[in-house]
């Protein structure tokens, strides 16, 4: 089984030296977060992740969980790691100090949640979706529902979860058959069911809070007739006691492919209490706030499988003999030399690292972003970075758990057939992975989010926001002798990018199935761009720590090959996807659905 090392050196070169959180948090007011405080901080969750919750993960894989008329039992010790969770103060971090938090920045949390999925992807799920609870009734909930809820969501005591699906609709939230109807005290009755919520049930909190979209009787059909409703496990006095059982009942766990410690369930509403959120039929403009910050944190999931494969694979690759070195013996006296000295095993490990640091460079920014819409007072500021989350968004949710999956994928070919064999642990990071790739919106969802109502919804004005603060960046370093290279090939896939976006948009004036048919190739040509943009400025920050003589060398020369891989072995992956951009919808289109046989 891997051995989860949280990278707390990466995350000092990303959030310190990348990215200057110092001056960004001392900009904007979060004077408790000093840099020694934050060492601190990632330190302490770095013990708690590897001594606590890694041990666990593959017990609960094992395990899983289980289902006993409605009651739900997550393996054994995640009930007492929880607690050690809640008690260490980990779910308060960035929430409002007036409802229990710390008020420390989001992108501190963002690096406590990648360290958890790394070290344990199920367990990482019961307490992530309270987040996006927290932000929704904080961003749309009465005063008096803040006060209901929020002091235990905060707390970690009662947790959250998001309740969209129904069995005969998944993306098309509209064709949703759950109903709400009014109460004479105000409050709702719902009746329904909703599938596939996670941390839907489970033994770890006193209450859990559902947030449900439901139709009201009389509204439009259709999404605009969707309202939004707090729904609690357990009924709540005024005074924010528990009080009897709602009529909330888990009706079933789903077996899954993977992520099985975490209860995947059926939620059956028969008359239960619930609390509207926001206006009448303007619940999925609420269901976003909740919707944007877990696809943030999927894509968090997304880096931490790139993370915990690449750090089992190197492991294993530095220990495994096999073979000699076709470049000459390096291992003299031992039999074979170690299968890390091997170009392809190389290729893998590398591809896995970049991925990895990439990503992990891009979710950190967008963290940052999110502490500028909390926290600044310049509202120019906070517009521009909302408008570069709304385009980065999809990018990293979608390209991030797709390279995770690819990571997780070469971890096991490394191993070879050990990596096949459930002792590893390897194989359980792909089937834990591949779920990432799928929940808040698919790959193609995301891909139709991005081109469809992000690009050409903008009217190209969000890509060309971010493609100018990559050209700045380019231009001012264009004389760098390091990052000449870098910047002339970067300057080029830019160029291409936005004119493949106006073919595409032309194209889509006559035939709309060509925005449906380029939205994937699209979306990974765009990431593959993104990535090459965090690496040439990790490249640059590393080239200037060792022009300043620093005495860690091996790091960031290595730093610096892996964007120079980067650059000679993934990113021409583009290319191929502009090709099939360009090809069109023809081919994709051309045979008749009643022609689809086998």
């Amino acid at each position: 089984m891997p051995e989860y090392k949280a990278p707390l050196r990466d995350y000092k070169f990303v959030m310190q030296e990348l990215l200057d959180c110092e001056t960004h948090y001392t900009t904007l007011g979060y004077e408790d977060a000093s840099l020694d405080m934050v060492d601190a901080i990632l330190s302490e969750a770095g013990k708690f992740t590897e001594q606590v919750i890694a041990p666990l993960n593959q017990i609960g894989d094992q395990q899983g969980c289980t289902w006993t008329d409605g009651v739900v039992t997550t393996p054994d010790g995640f009930k007492q790691a929880y607690q050690q969770y809640v008690d260490g103060g980990w779910p308060t971090l960035s929430l409002p100090e007036e409802f229990g938090g710390q008020n420390l920045p989001h992108s501190i949390n963002t690096v406590m949640g990648e360290m958890m999925s790394a070290a344990n992807h199920s367990f990482a799920m019961y307490p992530g979706l309270s987040h996006g609870a927290i932000a929704t009734l904080m961003a749309h909930g009465t005063d008096i529902q803040k006060q209901m809820f929020l002091p235990k969501l905060v707390e970690g005591s009662w947790t959250g979860t998001m309740c969209l699906t129904e069995a005969h609709c998944g993306t098309d939230l509209g064709m949703l058959r759950t109903k709400a109807e009014l109460n004479d005290d105000g409050s709702y009755r719902l009746n329904g069911s909703k599938i596939f919520i996670s941390a839907g049930e489970h033994d770890l909190s006193d209450n859990i809070v559902h947030i449900v979209i439901a139709r009201i009787p009389g509204s439009p059909e259709g999404t605009r007739g969707i309202s939004l409703f707090a729904v609690p496990k357990f009924n709540i006095s005024d005074n924010g006691d528990i009080e009897d059982r709602n009529g909330v009942n888990c009706g079933s766990i789903e077996h899954k492919m993977g992520i099985n410690a975490n209860a995947t369930c059926v939620i059956n509403f028969d008359n239960a209490k619930g609390y509207l959120i926001g206006e009448i039929n303007r619940g999925l403009n609420c269901m976003f706030t909740f919707m944007n910050a877990a696809r943030l944190g999927v894509a968090n999931e997304g880096v931490a499988a790139s993370e915990a494969s690449f750090q089992g694979a190197l492991a294993y690759a530095k220990d495994r003999l096999q073979m000699r070195s076709m470049s000459g013996v390096k291992n003299p006296n031992g039999p074979a030399d170690p299968i890390i000295v091997h170009p392809d095993v190389r290729r893998m490990l590398l591809t896995q690292k970049a991925f990895a640091e990439g990503g992990r460079a891009l979710t950190s920014d967008l963290a940052q972003l999110v502490d500028i819409t909390h926290a600044s007072n310049d509202e120019e500021q906070k517009a521009q970075a909302e408008a570069k989350l709304a385009f980065l968004t999809p990018i990293a949710k979608a390209f991030l758990t797709e390279t995770g999956l690819e990571s997780t994928s070469h971890g096991i070919q490394v191993f070879g057939g050990h990596g096949f064999i459930k002792e590893w642990g390897m194989e359980q990071l792909l089937r834990d992975t591949k779920i990432s790739c799928i929940y808040e919106g698919t790959t193609g969802i995301q891909a139709l989010d991005l081109l469809g109502r992000k690009v050409l919804g903008s009217k190209g004005e969000l890509l060309k926001g971010f493609a100018s603060e990559v050209v700045s960046f380019c231009q001012t370093n264009a004389t760098n002798p390091a990052l000449t290279n870098y910047c002339q090939t970067l300057g080029g896939y830019l160029q291409e990018w936005q004119t493949t976006t106006m073919d595409i948009g032309q194209k889509a004036a006559t035939n709309p199935d060509e925005v449906g048919a380029a939205s994937v190739d699209y979306l990974m040509y765009s990431g593959y761009i993104t990535l090459a943009y965090y690496w040439v400025k990790m490249v640059a920050c590393a080239q200037q720590k060792l022009d300043e003589g620093t005495k860690e060398k091996d790091f960031y020369l290595a730093k610096i090959q892996t964007g120079q891989f980067y650059f000679d072995r993934i990113l021409p992956r583009a290319k191929g996807h502009v090709a099939c951009i360009t090809a069109g919808a023809d081919s994709m289109m051309a045979i008749d659905s009643e022609h689809f046989v086998f």
